[in-house]
């Protein structure tokens, strides 16, 4: 049986508070989201924390809205948000000497409400794509190279 997450990893020479302010800015999650679906926050706080929500302005083929939902939070370690299929974006960062911060993003479908539609429908490696593009352009932004 599959854990149903996938997972890529990359390091980034920032400190992991740079890498996790950014994170939990949603108005700036298109600014390097690599799946091209992610376009703005339209709704909910300047700055995530546990339990708080936010809109997002989204495309894939016809532009539509997706609100998310903070289900985990720790400051400058872990942040992860889910919409109402219950399946979740998670970044966790780990120092990687002084000043640098080892970025894992995961899709985990494993509370999906859904998690076999899913699949059929191809969403973990499509979503193994976007996040094999999201974490360079994350590492280009903040090393100061978008």
């Amino acid at each position: 049986m599959s854990t149903r997450q996938v997972s890529r990893d990359i390091v980034i020479d920032a400190p992991p508070s740079a890498v996790f302010d950014l994170l939990a800015d949603p108005r700036r999650h298109g600014e390097f989201d690599g799946s091209g679906t992610v376009r703005s926050a339209i709704t909910g706080p300047d700055r995530l924390s546990l339990g708080s929500s936010f809109g997002m302005s989204m495309k894939l083929g016809v532009p539509y809205t997706m609100t998310n939902t903070v289900v985990e939070f720790e400051q400058d370690r872990r942040i992860a948000w889910r919409h109402v299929g219950h399946h979740r974006w998670r970044y966790e960062l780990t120092p990687v000497g002084e000043h640098a911060t080892k970025v894992t993003e995961t899709f985990d479908w494993s509370e999906s409400r859904a998690p076999v539609v899913l699949e059929l429908l191809r969403y973990p490696a499509a979503n193994t794509r976007a996040i094999e593009k999201t974490l360079p352009r994350l590492k280009a932004y903040l090393e100061g190279r978008s």
